[in-house]
């Protein structure tokens, strides 16, 4: 069933092709035609897992508009249902979802779209792969996505409000309806078949060739499989010509410049060494760590502005004299039966875990902080989480012992895989929020910890950017959290300077890509 795009004619809903996105300056963009080719062959490896990973969310995204046939009927309505408050919300948050799926494919066709300029056959086809793999992905999914959407006549409305906190101005769905229901995305679809065709890309080893294959074939199925049969030369040309732009209209340059690694300011973040150390020097174990990178992919499907959570749990030093107290040790002989100290409670019950604690974490400082990263639940040191351009620190206001059963219960984690699916009803993989959720459930002889959650795609899942939020919405007196630090990120100044809790407070408000929307305050 076709209603969008019904009897084939999507190919000639218009006549022109518009870029939303502003063009960005000649050799700021990085992309694959710079590496070497190695560098080609592991960027491509690298690139066609978060495509996968990409697609499996915005696959999500259909499931749950497929389960919700209230809001998302099969048939049109002619009468535009009005919604709850509670719907608008599920359509907002699954709208900011899909833009964040975009961006990230955006990113990286536009990345691997210079393919072409490659010199090795080898390399050349790694890279097509990947760029085809995403344009695909980003086109069948739009088509479904606005074909799904658009019996509900309500749902036209909403999505092309404005959403300030993701940056998004008003009409963007009107864009994004532009954009796939568009003669020159048609074209750039037949180029782009023509062109795997002359590349010989379906011989290409890729774990993405199933999902590009049903993809392609849902396409075909949408636009009945009208479009102009091109020779290898004209396709290769019109892709050229094309060059995989990406429509969000986020800030002028941001999707340009995104990557799964840093493409802007590779290597370098905004808080510096010795913000890192004066902040060390702060800590405490059982503080929770808020942490935002700019030009990181890492971003993607996580909302709001605050897009990581960590815990810190300090060194076996710190530890043994913050959990000094009456307290733990009487909670400790209750636990063990004798006298002992958190850190041997962690060795006996985690000898694994802790052995791996002890070792110097890759750039040689000592493992500091637990998180769940794309690797899984891993120790890191507090300078390698803290590479970042802005972060926060809040204390909970528990007493030491709640703070020593968070640790131990990290450690029952380590290891464990990281949870793409955002699925918190599950403890088999994490997701970083959920590791510190998890760890400060009330129980054990915890009051723990109440977070925030939120129901995104249908599951609830606690972002780091609502726990921020709560935190802004109390006082000194109702707060969960005592305010630690406030390193801030300024891009323009390329630096991050000491905030206040005020700030802190406000910070979750701030658009997900502001990048460049923001100037330090005016000293007084």
């Amino acid at each position: 069933m076709v209603r969008t795009v019904c009897q084939g004619t999507w190919l000639l809903l218009a006549l022109c092709l518009t870029h939303v996105c502003g063009a960005v300056e000649e050799g700021t963009v990085a992309d694959v035609s710079a590496l070497g080719g190695e560098g080609v062959i592991a960027r491509a490896t690298s690139d066609a897992l978060a495509v996968q990973r990409y697609r499996r969310g915005i696959q999500g995204i259909l499931l749950f508009m497929e389960s919700r046939p209230g809001l998302f009927p099969k048939e049109p309505d002619h009468v535009a249902p009005l919604l709850t408050r509670e719907q608008r919300e599920a359509v907002r948050a699954l709208w900011g979802r899909l833009f964040d799926y975009y961006l990230g494919l955006d990113a990286i066709g536009r990345f691997h779209g210079r393919f072409h300029a490659l010199g090795e056959k080898e390399q050349r086809q790694a890279a097509f792969v990947v760029a085809y793999a995403a344009f695909l992905a980003q086109y069948r999914f739009a088509l479904d996505f606005i074909d799904r959407a658009s019996p509900n006549p309500s749902l036209d409305t909403l999505l092309n409000e404005a959403i300030p906190h993701l940056g998004l101005p008003g009409k963007t769905y009107a864009r994004f309806k532009f954009r796939y229901l568009n003669v020159a995305r048609a074209t750039e679809f037949v180029a782009l078949k023509a062109t795997a065709k002359v590349l010989g890309a379906a011989r290409v080893a890729s774990p993405l060739q199933q999902g590009m294959a049903e993809d392609s074939a849902f396409i075909w199925q949408m636009g009945r499989g009208q479009g102009h049969v091109l020779t290898g030369k004209n396709a290769i040309d019109i892709v050229k010509g094309l060059g995989f732009t990406a429509w969000l209209p986020v800030q002028t340059g941001v999707a340009e410049w995104m990557g799964d690694t840093k493409v802007w300011r590779s290597g370098r973040s905004l808080i510096t060494a010795e913000q890192t150390h004066r902040a060390l020097a702060l800590l405490e174990p059982g503080d929770v760590l808020f942490e935002r990178r700019e030009w990181h992919l890492s971003n993607i499907g996580i909302p709001g502005f605050w897009t990581h959570m960590a815990l810190y749990i300090g060194t076996p030093d710190q530890r043994r004299a913050f959990f000094d107290t009456p307290g733990v040790r009487d909670w400790l002989t209750r636990q063990e039966g004798e006298d002992a100290t958190v850190d041997e409670l962690l060795q006996r019950s985690f000898p694994e875990a802790y052995a791996t604690l002890l070792t110097p974490f890759d750039d040689g400082h000592q493992r500091r902080v637990i998180e769940a990263i794309s690797p899984g639940v891993t120790f890191t040191s507090f300078e390698k989480t803290a590479h970042a351009d802005s972060l926060a620190v809040l204390r909970p206001r528990l007493d030491r012992v709640a703070k020593a059963v968070a640790l131990v219960r990290a450690f029952g984690y380590a290891g464990r895989p990281y949870d793409y699916n955002f699925d918190f009803r599950t403890d088999a993989a994490l997701v970083c929020s959920e590791l510190v959720f998890k760890c400060y459930e009330k129980g054990d002889g915890s009051p723990g910890l109440c977070l925030p959650t939120e129901l995104v795609a249908g599951r609830p899942v606690t972002p780091p950017n609502a726990v921020v939020r709560e935190y802004g919405g109390t006082d000194a007196i109702t707060s969960q959290f005592d305010f630690v630090l406030f390193l801030d990120g300024y891009e323009r100044h390329g630096r991050a300077v000491v905030a206040d809790v005020a700030a802190l407070r406000l910070s979750w408000r701030r658009p997900k890509w502001h990048v460049f929307t923001r100037t330090l305050p005016q000293k007084e």
